[in-house]
């Protein structure tokens, strides 16, 4: 699959026509997707039609936007009027969207083409994409594996080369910890950055729309076109959006680069040495390393475990038959009806909101969520002092390189703390990047990532742009 720069390119120069990319597009997922099961649904007929709709625009000689004739794929948390949404739940199954997300909205006035939605954790909840109610989604570099969660869908069909760009959300990782498993460049903006309008809830003070693209400046270009002010979400921010790939610079000289103390305590040894690695490269390409103390990003996911479940059971409490979701119109009586209409829930789902319905009841809330709530500021706190000595951090995306399917199934402590380094940027509320960087011993994608201040994407892109062109 054609790169997005160079999918824009041909498109707008005349080489190739929107429709004969989205046509390789979809005929490269019919190809792969029944071993791979990144796609729950493939918006065919709607996919060309835009691309017809994009050819035609530029034989009028009409400007064409910025991501012309590019074929994306969303996850299945975010609304496209007219189309299922589903959150990979049988909860949802049947809901179709009523109107568009922003983000839609902005890849269809960038001319792009929306080719299909891709597979989730259910509710996005979980980090290995295994919770879906479409079945497991597989690692395009090893199929045994898992491709990461909750955007594994999208990671994997931009890592199979289905499509050069894919939506995914983050709310503790779920964007980049797929791209470090996959081998593709995912970035978590800073909160507000992109709007979260449209995009169904999981824990609204940590989910942030990301993108997933096989290199940095195409992860950067559609992140320009992404980003800015949205009326219809309160917490997106009102700053301007630089045209990010004109700020890469030809190495780092003066840029300072945080290596947080105690970061690689515990990682597998192949990550430890290409994390070892990467700080040498950088260091050659003129960047300063610092080393820097975060002490409480330590807590970062028992806190964020606690925030977004509590989140999540109030988000979630609309789906209850009533207003919103499954209905058991068998029931008997009012709690046999509430009983039934919340069981369509997989597992992961509920042991989450069992969890953040505990911790907001009253004889907990005090000691669980308040707390937690303190400890996040504590870590936002350390990350702004850090970010007053250096530029960017270098941290590992995950502990560990892919698993194999099922492999943690029965130990859900090894499955949250595959989150362990990516949950930090959603509880400090930061800009990250995950950025692939060689293969341990199986041949298994290795990330690695830059973290930057809210609204300061352009330092970890160019970080993550400049050690991407020494591989």
């Amino acid at each position: 699959m054609m790169t997005v720069l160079e999918i824009t390119k041909a498109v707008s120069s005349g080489a190739k026509t929107a429709e004969q990319i989205t046509r390789e597009s979809l005929a490269k997922i019919a190809e792969l997707n029944p071993q791979i099961n990144a796609f729950v649904e493939v918006f065919e007929a709607d996919a060309l039609a835009q691309a017809q709709a994009v050819d035609a625009k530029r034989a009028r000689g009409e400007k064409l936007g910025a991501l012309a004739g590019v074929p994306v794929a969303i996850k299945d948390n975010i609304l496209y009027k007219g189309h299922k949404a589903t959150c990979c739940s049988k909860m949802l199954e049947n809901y179709v969207a009523s109107y568009t997300s922003t983000v839609v909205e902005k890849l269809l006035a960038a001319d792009a083409v929306i080719v299909g939605r891709t597979n989730m954790d259910e509710f996005a909840m979980g980090s290995t994409n295994q919770t879906s109610v479409y079945g497991p989604v597989k690692n395009p570099v090893n199929t045994e594996c898992v491709p990461g969660g909750s955007s594994g869908g999208s990671a994997a069909a931009v890592a199979a080369g289905m499509v050069p760009v894919a939506l995914g959300t983050d709310t503790g990782g779920s964007v980049r910890q797929p791209a470090g498993f996959c081998g593709v460049v995912g970035i978590k903006p800073g909160y507000g950055r992109i709007s979260r309008y449209g995009v169904i809830a999981f824990a609204s003070s940590a989910d942030q729309v990301g993108v997933l693209a096989a290199n940095v400046a195409d992860s950067a270009k559609v992140l320009e076109v992404l980003s800015g002010k949205d009326v219809h979400d309160s917490t997106s921010l009102e700053a301007p959006v630089p045209a990010y790939a004109d700020l890469f610079t030809d190495g780092l000289k003066g840029v300072k680069v945080g290596l947080p103390k105690g970061f690689l305590d515990g990682l597998a040894e192949d990550i430890k040495q290409k994390m070892d690695e990467a700080a040498a490269r950088l260091k050659e390409l003129g960047a300063e390393l610092v080393e820097v103390d975060v002490p409480h990003a330590k807590y970062a996911a028992p806190c964020y475990y606690i925030i977004t479940s509590a989140e999540a059971s109030s988000n979630l409490g609309r789906y209850d038959g009533i207003r919103y979701g499954y209905a058991d119109n068998a029931a008997k009586d009012l709690n046999a009806y509430y009983e039934g209409s919340r069981a369509p829930f997989g597992l992961e789902v509920k042991k989450r909101l069992i969890i953040g319905t505990y911790a907001l009841t009253s004889q907990r809330y005090e000691e669980c969520f308040v707390k937690a709530m303190k400890v996040r500021e504590l870590i936002r706190e350390d990350f702004k002092k850090a970010f007053e000595k250096v530029d960017v951090l270098l941290t590992p995306t995950s502990p560990t390189t892919a698993f194999k399917l099922g492999q943690h199934d029965e130990d859900p402590l090894s499955l949250y703390l595959a989150d362990l380094y990516t949950c930090q940027g959603n509880i400090g509320g930061l800009a990250g990047v995950s950025v692939p960087f060689g293969k341990d011993a199986k041949g298994l994608p290795i990330g690695v990532q830059f973290y930057g201040p809210i609204l300061k994407e352009e330092k970890i892109l160019n970080a993550a742009y400049n050690l991407e062109k020494g591989l």
